[in-house]
């Protein structure tokens, strides 16, 4: 699959979170607990999400620290697992990934590798943003990098 990157300049978002750690094969468990307990609270205190969902990694030894949750208007209070948390601002490089989300490190490669050929470093953990259900055939899913250009340090 050819992927087409772009770099765009986000505004930070408040977002309702649940952090924690996965192994590879617990990740969509993890995801699928932490979105039904952010969708939970934000009932609760009346807010609707601002957006679809998103995750945050970042990796460790064997598993991935993940940041998992909905863009919200407003901050949340905080109730069992579910904090404040943000969908980062600042310069970042982005690309579609169109299917299985098990061929998503082709989406991170692609990236990469664009970052490499245009100069520019990553800055900080990516994240993916869901923009449809896992049950269509073909979901699609945003792959942000945060970046700075090597020509501009």
């Amino acid at each position: 699959m050819g992927y087409e990157v772009e770099t765009v300049d986000l505004q930070p978002q408040p977002a309702a979170v649940v952090r924690g750690d996965a192994e590879l094969d617990g990740i969509a468990d993890f995801l699928g607990a932490a979105y039904g307990e952010v969708a939970q609270v934000l009932a609760s205190e009346g807010l609707a999400p601002a957006g679809p969902p998103f995750a945050r990694y970042s990796l460790h030894d064997r598993s991935f620290g993940i940041e998992a949750g909905f863009p919200v208007a407003r901050t949340v209070t905080p109730e069992g697992r579910v904090v404040a948390g943000q969908i980062p601002g600042g310069h970042a490089a982005r690309t579609v990934h169109h299917g299985s989300y098990d061929d998503l490190p082709a989406a991170y490669e692609a990236v990469e590798e664009w970052l490499a050929h245009n100069g520019y470093v990553p800055t900080g953990d990516p994240w993916e943003t869901y923009l449809d259900e896992p049950d269509v055939p073909e979901p699609r899913t945003l792959v942000h990098v945060p970046c700075r250009s090597l020509r501009h340090a």
